[in-house]
């Protein structure tokens, strides 16, 4: 098990403003691990994605809270875990399936957990309809 070396957790309300706050925050924390323009817009992007989903689908109809919990390892392992305590996903395997969206308007691409799988070495969801739903991201901070 890899030592955190600092961690850091905040929470703010599903505004869609707070979108942009929780980018600025991770890429202020990771800032330690001093990772490359590229990591750092893959950790933002990913985190962006999993925030946006929380004030999307977790609370459709109000305003709830989310939760950003990180931790750095000695060994530069990221790990992001956004949870909200909104209406929790039935099928977390079908909402991870590229292209899938609970949007009837069909203005939503249902592309956010391809798009975390895309920027990060992992991605595991956690969820219980009613409940709410945990997403942890991991990402490798190549040491310099």
């Amino acid at each position: 098990m890899n030592k955190p070396k600092n961690t850091m957790k905040v929470s703010f309300p599903s505004r869609g403003a707070n979108e942009g706050l929780a980018r600025m925050l991770i890429a202020a924390f990771v800032t330690e691990a001093d990772p490359t323009v590229e990591e750092l817009c893959d950790i933002k992007t990913a985190v962006s994605e999993a925030v946006t989903n929380c004030i999307v689908h977790a609370y459709p109809d109000r305003i709830g809270e989310i939760y950003i919990a990180a931790a750095l390892s000695e060994n530069n392992l990221l790990t992001v875990k956004v949870r909200d305590h909104g209406c929790g996903i039935a099928d977390v395997e079908q909402a991870m399936e590229p292209l899938f969206t609970t949007d009837p308007e069909g203005e939503r691409s249902g592309m956010g957990f391809t798009v975390m799988e895309s920027f990060t070495d992992r991605v595991r969801v956690r969820s219980k309809p009613g409940k709410g739903t945990v997403v942890r991201l991991e990402k490798n901070i190549s040491i310099t």
